[in-house]
């Protein structure tokens, strides 16, 4: 049996396949960054799901591809635990940049975008990914991800330039009480899929103003940061994958547009199409 994953900071899809390449089940764990999440509660968050226990002997193999898994150290965490886990099975760690190259674009070059809990980009030529800037994670970078943005309205509604009738609603929606709130940043495990939390906010008020330049604003900076220094042009493909990048495809649209450039597609859960890409060309 083979486990394909796409692990990102909110949520883990995986999906187990047999020899045959036929599905036999899919499930979805709490995100597994090794980045942000503890060693010992990445352990918990999958042993607790127990579809996967139930065949941990069965197993021969893992691809899972996630987020924070781009450089070494954290990569090599998160492998030590699967290997721990799944005794009898060969472990392929890679970035979830990687699994958004695949489910996108396959095999042709093309510009790749991820805009879910976090953000990232890389330029595809067909065989390897091109990335200009390393990821620096949510502190420092994840332009227009769902922790930007939930960042954004906190600290926008702590400085009273949230319109009343948007802050009245997010009070109703939220904990805000700020000793709460910085528990959850600085002592809890996962700050960052805490912050993206608020995001989703957004969603429901969508056509409010505030919000429309919000969501704009940072889609300006994630193409001027994240996009533009790649010199591609109007004849690029360009993917986007993540449900931030799904559920304001208009704004970002509008955006690229500024550039003179044109979205190839937008994928909320790219787990379907890296499986069809596995079963084609890997397992």
């Amino acid at each position: 049996m083979i486990l394909i994953a796409d692990g990102g900071s909110t949520k883990a899809d995986w999906i187990a396949i047999n020899s045959e390449k036929k599905e036999k089940f899919r499930v979805r764990t709490l995100g597994l960054n090794p980045a942000v999440v503890p060693a010992e509660e990445l352990n918990n968050r999958i042993v607790n799901m127990f579809q996967l226990m139930n065949v941990k002997e069965e197993v021969s193999e893992i691809y899972f591809y996630g987020a924070g898994c781009g450089t070494p150290k954290p990569t090599a965490i998160l492998k030590k635990i699967l290997e721990a886990i799944f005794v009898n099975a060969k472990i392929h760690v890679a970035e979830d940049m990687l699994a958004a190259v695949y489910a996108a674009t396959g095999k042709e070059p093309a510009m790749v975008c991820i805009l879910g809990t976090g953000s990232n980009s890389c330029y595809f030529d067909g065989e390897k990914m091109q990335m200009l800037v390393a990821s620096l994670g949510y502190i420092l970078m994840d332009e227009a991800s769902g922790n930007y943005f939930g960042k954004k309205l906190v600290v926008d509604y702590f400085y009273n330039r949230m319109p009343k009738g948007i802050a009245s609603e997010f009070e109703k929606e939220f904990n805000l009480d700020a000793d709460h709130i910085k528990k959850n940043i600085y002592q809890e495990a996962n700050p960052n899929m805490y912050l993206a939390s608020f995001a989703k906010f957004m969603f429901d008020f969508k056509e409010d103003k505030y919000i429309k330049r919000l969501i704009k604003k940072g889609f300006q900076e994630f193409f001027k940061y994240r996009v533009l220094p790649y010199n591609i042009n109007s004849e690029t493909s360009i993917y986007f994958i993540g449900s931030i990048a799904h559920y304001f495809r208009d704004t970002l649209e509008k955006v690229a547009g500024k550039y003179n450039l044109k979205i190839t597609d937008v994928i909320q859960r790219p787990i379907d199409n890296l499986l069809t890409y596995h079963k084609d060309n890997i397992v």
